[in-house]
């Protein structure tokens, strides 16, 4: 939709009185994204009452892509493209991945725009956010299940997994609260909640994740700095090499856990340290 400078500038002020950081740039993309002043006054209510952009314009962008994000499925973080870009490197053309607690399928999605030929499984607990993930990776082959983890894959990729993601919940349950509004009031609980400390979930993914890789196979979650040493320990518990990869600029923190000889790649401004 066209607006006048002086429309424009109304968009920006709205946005602007109750605090979006970016709200010229978030004008523009509702502005662009409306058919008509009527539908991009309605917009602009929505994203003032702490909708989520994303969930406002239909698409979150992820690794150079649009990824498809309905109304109530967590939204990717630009942190999480450091997961993918890791994924990436320790995949190749041909691969399969599997990627746990999916949400939109965004991780899937950015490995198969990258490498093109992989056969991708992912696998998400709610039923909105597998629905969404399916929009995503079906046009790559891929296939989305709903369940717990590991509970809804097909029997016969066990042992055939060459890399296995998870973007997990990681927030620790007493932490919620704090979280910014739009993320705790409008993204599901199951997508945030990580227990006690924070690493209930991703504990669960390192221990089920020999049964499923192949005997070169590679695990990558995504946690906080804080959390990775104990991830890392995790990691060493279960049989993996552990090695915890982080991004200065993303403010992105992946550990990695590998089963056959360990590989660990520096990458500037990011950097991969060995660990246990």
């Amino acid at each position: 939709m066209t607006t006048s400078p002086a429309d424009s500038s109304a968009v920006i002020a709205r946005l602007r009185a109750v605090g979006c950081v970016f709200a010229e740039d978030e004008a523009r993309l509702l502005i662009t994204a409306a058919r008509t002043p009527a539908e991009l006054d309605t917009m602009v209510r929505r994203r003032i009452d702490g909708l989520p952009l994303e969930h406002i314009l239909g698409w979150a962008e992820f690794a150079g892509q649009r990824i498809a994000v309905d109304p109530g499925v967590f939204v990717p973080r630009r942190r999480t493209e450091f997961l993918a870009r890791q994924a990436i490197r320790h995949a190749h053309p041909g691969a399969v991945l599997v990627d746990l607690c999916c949400g939109s399928g965004a991780v899937g999605t950015a490995v198969a725009t990258a490498l093109g030929d992989i056969e991708l499984y992912a696998a998400d607990l709610d039923p909105a956010a597998v629905e969404c993930a399916r929009r995503n990776v079906t046009p790559f082959g891929g296939q989305v299940f709903q369940g717990d983890l590991y509970t809804p894959l097909p029997a016969a990729l066990h042992g055939r997994v060459d890399v296995l993601t998870a973007n997990a919940p990681y927030v620790p349950t007493d932490a919620i609260d704090l979280m910014p509004p739009e993320a705790r009031l409008h993204e599901p609980q199951t997508a945030l909640d990580g227990g006690t400390d924070g690493l209930d979930i991703l504990r669960r993914v390192i221990a089920g994740a020999s049964t499923w890789l192949t005997s070169e196979g590679t695990v990558l979650v995504e946690s906080s700095e804080r959390q990775a040493p104990e991830l890392a320990k995790a990691m060493t518990h279960n049989g993996f090499r552990p090695h915890i990869a982080s991004s200065d600029d993303l403010g992105a923190t992946v550990v990695i856990g590998t089963r056959g000889a360990a590989t660990t790649f520096t990458e500037a401004p990011d950097s991969a340290q060995p660990d246990g």
